[in-house]
């Protein structure tokens, strides 16, 4: 790092400061505004703020690494990106009639309050154990290695850099709430967007060009039994870890849950002005999030090229080695910044590297501590003031910011295995949740106890899996037996896909079992019940080039799939 980047660095942080000190100046004057920004955003802030918080570590260190270790297996993620638009066309008229907070509050209006408890409980628990934490020892991490610093003051740089990140982007996010993570975003967006844009060019280029890229990558990925290629999406059924119908079902099972029923994601939505400004906002945001295959998975496919045609040229390598001597391919996003990048131009992809973790973690904490104060306490104590409850969400953003850092150990331990790490718990959780929506707002039969029972047999089924993981990955010596076969052998993709039928069917058994839901309670809430008034302001809300744009994206996601077949 030279003068001229740190340079970049201020005036970076000195805009973010401009733009804080501008949302303080504008005061939190009841839970709507602190918490949905007063539910004024626009579609600008919308789409920048779904992009930039959903770009986080698992993009920086996990999508690129998996670029470089396996191809472009993960691209199936992130080409689910398109179900942004199931979101704003199928989900948000109904949210926006029921005029709710959060997801869990959503789910007692169409269900019960059982259903809004277990919802809260699993989405505010699995926030600070994965996303908090594995963003925060991620910052740590990539930008110990971009500086190249291995202790300052005598303290490890990791925890300087991780608790430093952890401490600027708490203290914005509880002064400002959610306008602090809209309007941060509309700056964090292009930064990041052009610092990575950057890392691509220069990386193609020292590699010699898109086929040079391709030329190189086209060989077997490292894990064992791999089938087809590094540059293909598509591989045989028989792959251990992506068969193509199980990648299919799994990532389009996480996608739905992720993009259309998760909190995290859709409180950026339900702090839209009104129903056309959210729909706009998911359709902006599906554009951006046709990017991230681009902007990291390739750059870590090129770290991969970069690195064999250093070795076949009698080299050392481009990519760091691990202690068993395999290539670090968690290390290729930062190791093209630190050895590609001239002055200046590092200090902007710093920039943009920071703007994606903070607004991540922003995110996290605004939306973690929504879910305490409105799904708990204010149940709790339904006489709390306005004012108060704006309190009560800052505290709550400062427990869930220590309990993140005190975490922060166990994910260092495993940091070897970070991105199945997340990977696996998200699997698990999905399917659970998506039933619970998706019959609830397709279907007016499901019941009270169909939806909450659909979330507990998700919820059962997914903590038994994880449990055997953990017990079987630690035991190499256990027994072959019926429930190790399904609960820790089978595939991991194919046991999402059917985990969601089994919830599904959990669901739908319940449900004709138990009395049908009240017609007046769900009015609004699900297809068929919406009241004429209700019809005409949902087809007021868009016109044809909202159509063009959704058929523009799907057509992209289309001719890359045909590309990369």
């Amino acid at each position: 790092m030279q003068l001229l980047d740190w340079i970049v660095i201020g005036v970076f942080c000195c805009a973010l400061i401009g733009i804080v000190l501008w949302v303080f100046s504008k005061k939190n004057n009841n839970s709507a505004d602190y918490f949905l920004g007063g539910r004024d955003a626009t579609w600008i802030a919308i789409g920048a703020s779904l992009f930039a918080s959903n770009i986080g570590s698992e993009h920086l260190i996990g999508l690129a690494g998996t670029g470089a270790a396996s191809g472009m297996a993960m691209a199936h993620w992130e080409m689910q990106g398109w179900m942004i638009l199931i979101l704003g066309w199928v989900f948000v008229p109904f949210y926006s009639r029921s005029m709710v907070y959060t997801m869990p509050e959503f789910l007692e209006r169409r269900y019960n309050k059982q259903s809004r408890t277990i919802l809260s409980t699993i989405s505010l628990i699995s926030y600070v154990l994965t996303k908090v934490a594995v963003t925060v020892y991620a910052g740590g991490l990539v930008f110990q290695q971009v500086f190249g610093i291995k202790e300052l003051w005598g303290i490890d740089f990791f925890w300087i850099a991780a608790i430093g990140l952890v401490l600027i982007t708490a203290v914005y996010t509880i002064i400002g709430g959610m306008k602090s993570v809209l309007y941060t975003s509309v700056l964090q967006t292009p930064i990041l967007l052009l610092g990575s844009l950057i890392i691509l060019v220069l990386g193609l280029r020292a590699l010699g060009g898109w086929d040079q890229m391709l030329a190189l990558c086209d060989v077997k990925p490292a894990y064992e039994g791999a089938q087809g290629t590094m540059i293909h999406l598509m591989r045989s059924n028989s792959d251990p870890q992506y068969p193509w119908l199980g990648a299919l079902i799994g990532s389009s099972v996480i996608g739905f849950w992720y993009w259309c029923t998760d909190q995290y994601i859709v409180q950026r939505v339900l702090s839209g002005k009104n129903e056309r400004e959210a729909r706009r906002g998911t359709i902006f945001g599906a554009y951006l999030k046709l990017l991230p295959v681009f902007l990291f998975l390739i750059p870590g496919m090129i770290a991969f090229a970069l690195h064999q045609k250093s070795l076949a040229a009698g080299g050392e390598g481009f990519l760091p080695f691990l202690a068993n001597g395999a290539a670090n391919s968690d290390a290729a996003f930062p190791t093209l910044v630190a050895k590609l990048l001239p002055a200046g131009v590092k200090g902007l992809v710093v920039c943009g590297i920071l703007a994606a973790l903070m607004s991540s973690l922003a995110s996290l904490f605004n939306s973690s501590s929504m879910l305490f104060t409105i799904d708990f306490y204010k149940r709790l104590r339904p006489q709390t003031s306005e004012k108060a409850l704006v309190k009560i969400g800052q505290v709550a953003t400062v427990v869930i910011v220590i309990l993140g850092i005190l975490w922060i150990p166990i994910m260092r331990s495993i940091g070897d295995v970070l991105y199945n790490y997340l990977q696996d718990v998200q699997s698990v959780l999905a399917p659970g949740i998506a039933s619970a929506f998706l019959l609830g707002i397709c279907w007016k039969r499901a019941s009270a106890k169909g939806g909450m029972w659909g979330l507990l047999a998700g919820l059962i089924i997914g903590m038994t899996r994880l449990g055997a993981k953990v017990y079987y990955s630690s035991n190499d010596d256990a027994a072959q037996t019926w429930f190790k076969s399904v609960f820790y052998d089978f595939n991991w993709l194919f046991f999402s896909g059917c985990m969601l039928v089994v919830c599904l069917a959990v669901v739908i058994v319940v449900s004709l079992m138990t009395k049908a839901p009240d017609e007046n309670k769900i009015r609004g809430l699900v297809f068929g019940t919406a009241t004429p008034e209700q019809k005409a302001a949902s087809r007021a809300s868009w016109n044809k080039w909202d159509v063009i744009h959704s058929c523009i994206i799907l057509g992209i996601t289309v001719a890359f799939y045909i590309y990369f077949w």
